[in-house]
């Protein structure tokens, strides 16, 4: 019944939120000059994003362009929750769309019209700054652009050094089954004092996502998503090993107890306090742990564990996609002034130095000053960083049938059951989704018998 009214509530609360955001989207401010004539003072345009952990700056960032811009160019930025790809739906559906939108799902968005090209908007140096970062499927699809990159989100094992100690391990796991080991450890040392050795958000299908698609990339060298680039199909045996060890770590008792019901705000409260020994995430959680939610334990990232302890591959940088303009915005001429003050050099090297991403902008990355920020130094690019090109998952799982990859996961890591018949139904499903998915014209990628993520090795390296 509590489920039941919170969705209930939920769903109130976001259509009044859309609502809310349509009326400031359609209005603007009037006012009367001494003829008494009616002019319009300034054109609003509305910015939505997810991101929380960077909220404070943009809004700096987005408060300095109202008050610099010289074209009477108002900017309201709104922080989504959770639910912001229904949002951005319902949006859509509702002609209710924000003028600038992060993009959090590029192909589907681009195929639903989402989208407005930018290619006629950009100048020759802009094009120039962006010409090396551009990937298709990314940003642009049969030569339009849609976006620009600006940083990506580096995945990494965190952990309390403070615990570690105080359960005698000298050193993060690089290996799934000392992870599993010094989950134990942790949770035998401290759970009498309510501290477990590892959680993760199984609230949402991330919960899974989050470890397994940092885990598993790393652990072999043909894909990423479940996709092996190699055969051009879907083999979510990538991902056994990493369901296999959370497992073990929810029947050991080493799961802080209630994630199934855990988000990852709550997680990091958690982590924060000093309660969690270790759990997966990006590179937003150095200003997340400087901004959101401050802490005084040590803190550090490192590279994720692997089933054998050594590296094969890549760990896939996320990223790629940022900002882009709607199909449906009667201001795109001002939405693109602050999309390109947004894409500017000065905000982009102030936003990487203060350590809220990492840039994958070159001119950037070449001007900018490595960030001070406590436990950046775990995020920044190593060898094993990589972009990874494209590949058909959001058309799948647009056609997919059934519950999809992260959530059967996350049931079994919760439940247990056969992790087998778990990898085999879901190659099975996933496959016939994508040959629909490819008749349909929904993607066009195909096998690349030459891939091998060893070759993404070392691109974006700092070292």
């Amino acid at each position: 019944m509590q489920k039941k009214w919170l969705a209930i509530a939920g769903n109130a609360l976001l259509t009044l939120a859309l609502v809310a955001c349509s009326s400031t989207n359609s209005t603007k401010n009037e006012k009367t000059d001494s003829a008494g004539a009616s002019a319009s003072s300034k054109t609003k345009v509305v910015y939505w994003t997810p991101d929380r952990h960077d909220a404070e700056f943009m809004q700096a960032k987005v408060d300095e362009f109202n008050k610099t811009n010289t074209d009477n160019i108002e900017v309201e930025m709104s922080v989504m929750g959770d639910n912001y790809p229904q949002a951005v739906d319902i949006a859509f559906a509702s002609k209710q769309a924000p003028d600038v939108l992060q993009i959090d799902d590029f192909q589907t968005y681009v195929k639903k019209g989402y989208l407005t090209p930018i290619n006629d908007y950009m100048n020759a140096e802009m094009k120039k700054t962006f010409e090396t970062t551009l990937i298709d499927h990314k940003n642009e699809i049969d030569g339009k652009i849609y976006t620009l990159p600006n940083t990506g989100q580096t995945w990494r094992l965190i952990y309390n050094q403070d615990l570690f100690k105080e359960a005698g391990i000298a050193n993060p796991p690089t290996t799934l089954d000392e992870m599993v080991a010094d989950a134990k450890k942790i949770t035998e040392m401290g759970k009498s004092k309510g501290i477990y050795g590892f959680a993760s958000p199984f609230k949402g299908s991330s919960g899974f996502f989050r470890p397994a698609n940092t885990i598993a990339p790393a652990s072999t060298t043909v894909g990423v998503d479940g996709f092996n680039y190699v055969t051009g199909e879907y083999d979510f045996s990538m991902y056994k090993g990493a369901a296999l060890a959370l497992r073990q770590m929810m029947e050991d008792g080493s799961m802080l107890p209630g994630v199934e019901s855990l988000d990852i705000d709550p997680l990091r409260a958690q982590f924060a306090q000093g309660k969690i020994g270790m759990y997966f995430n990006h590179s937003g959680e150095p200003g997340v742990y400087k901004e959101q939610f401050p802490t005084e334990i040590n803190w550090a990232a490192a590279q994720p564990p692997t089933e054998d302890g050594t590296i094969k591959g890549a760990v896939q940088i996320v990223g790629g996609s940022y900002i882009g303009i709607s199909n449906d915005s009667a201001h795109k001429d001002a939405a693109w002034k602050f999309m390109e003050y947004v894409y500017s050099l000065d905000l982009q090297t102030a936003y990487y130095e203060n350590g809220y991403g990492v840039s994958l902008i070159p001119a950037v990355l070449e001007k900018g000053k490595k960030p001070e920020i406590k436990g950046i130094e775990g995020f920044l690019p190593k060898k094993y960083d990589a972009l990874y090109p494209a590949n058909p998952t959001v058309a799948t799982e647009s056609q997919v049938e059934g519950s999809k990859w992260a959530e059967e996961f996350s049931k079994f890591v919760l439940a247990g059951g056969d992790v087998d018949k778990v990898v085999t139904d879901l190659n099975t499903r996933y496959n016939d989704a994508l040959k629909k998915a490819r008749e349909s014209g929904l993607t066009t990628i195909q096998a690349d018998p030459s891939f091998s993520s060893v070759n993404l090795q070392g691109k974006l390296s700092n070292e």
